[in-house]
């Protein structure tokens, strides 16, 4: 009679027992373990690990857990749940995929009574853990790269403005593959200048006191989110957010704050933008020259809600294209 025949009349089943997988996830804390997995690893019979150095181990062994460095195979692992036994295995960092590959060519052979399988997860990732393996990279390319080791804030300035060109040439584009990316390549300019800054010997500061900033930032500017305040319209919204950035910087203009060095356009549109928001009636500064033409142009587009930079983005996009035609007639293509 093999293993998958009938038993006799009469004949107890044995129980096949149960192996549980457990996984854990190294951006959690060790020893942060959710309620089913702490039942699960009580009321196991034998608790397995292939690493003996799992940074799991010193808080499951504090809590009165046996765990056997053993790294089992499949026929093996199977053959200790005889009887209804329970098998707990914490799983490695890869995952245990030859184990699992194993236990599934046995499933699927139907010569053997299968324990019954439990992938348990006994910690897991929140939204935006992926940012911790992005900061523990860049540390380690910091310290091992001879290029990166030797970056600065100012050699590094140049990057920020290209990848920020970037970024906006892939919304407007609309390529959400290259816009994920480009979100990468500015992301990776921010973790990378906080970075530098941890070695200042001065006035350090890490990617930690850069993002609890903007949460306070954030926090405060949103009276209507996190506050007393109420704003049901985007123009609310916006009157909150400059009432309380005027209270943190107590500006005496509305220039303060723009950045002089920026695009033209941008920096005539934002201008105009202060002035409107502002309530002020200032006069265009008469003079001859496109400067002055452009000056007015860009006036205008903000007044009418366009971002003059985009508008001639878009127009020279169209351009570009048109030369390409006239390229692709003169070469008979």
């Amino acid at each position: 009679m093999n293993a998958t025949s009938p038993a006799p009349e009469g004949t107890p089943v044995p129980t096949p027992g149960r192996i549980v997988l457990l996984t854990t996830s190294h951006r959690v804390a060790p020893g942060l373990l959710s309620w089913p997995a702490w039942q699960a690893l009580r009321d196991a019979d034998q608790v397995l690990c292939a690493d003996g150095a799992h940074p799991q181990l010193p808080y499951l062994v504090e809590a009165g857990t046996t765990v056997v460095e053993a790294s089992p195979t499949a026929e093996e692992l199977v053959a200790a749940c005889a009887g209804g036994a329970t098998v707990v295995v914490v799983a490695t960092g890869e995952g245990e995929p030859a184990l699992t590959d194993g236990l599934a060519r046995l499933a699927g052979s139907g010569r053997v009574q299968m324990p019954e399988l439990e992938l348990l997860p006994a910690s897991y990732d929140l939204p935006g853990a992926r940012l911790l393996d992005l900061v523990q990279v860049m540390d380690r390319i910091r310290a091992e790269c001879p290029w990166s080791s030797q970056q600065t804030h100012k050699g590094l300035a140049k990057y920020g403005i290209e990848e920020a060109y970037e970024l906006v040439e892939a919304i407007e584009e609309g390529d959400r593959d290259e816009l994920r990316e480009e979100l990468g390549d500015v992301l990776l300019q921010v973790v990378f200048h906080a970075r530098i800054a941890e070695e200042d010997p001065d006035t350090p500061f890490s990617v930690d006191d850069v993002a609890a900033g903007i949460v306070t930032k954030l926090i405060h500017r949103h009276p209507h989110v996190f506050g007393d305040e109420t704003a049901s319209t985007p123009e609310e919204v916006k009157a909150h957010w400059l009432r309380t950035k005027a209270e943190e910087k107590r500006r005496t203009s509305v220039t303060e704050g723009i950045p002089m060095g920026q695009p033209g356009l941008a920096l005539a549109s934002k201008l105009a933008s202060r002035v409107r928001t502002a309530g002020l009636e200032v006069p265009l500064p008469a003079g001859d020259g496109i400067g002055y033409e452009l000056l007015a142009l860009a006036v205008r587009a903000e007044a009418a809600g366009v971002d003059p930079e985009a508008a001639l983005r878009a127009a020279g996009r169209a351009y570009r294209d048109a030369i390409r035609g006239v390229e692709g007639r003169g070469s008979g293509l």
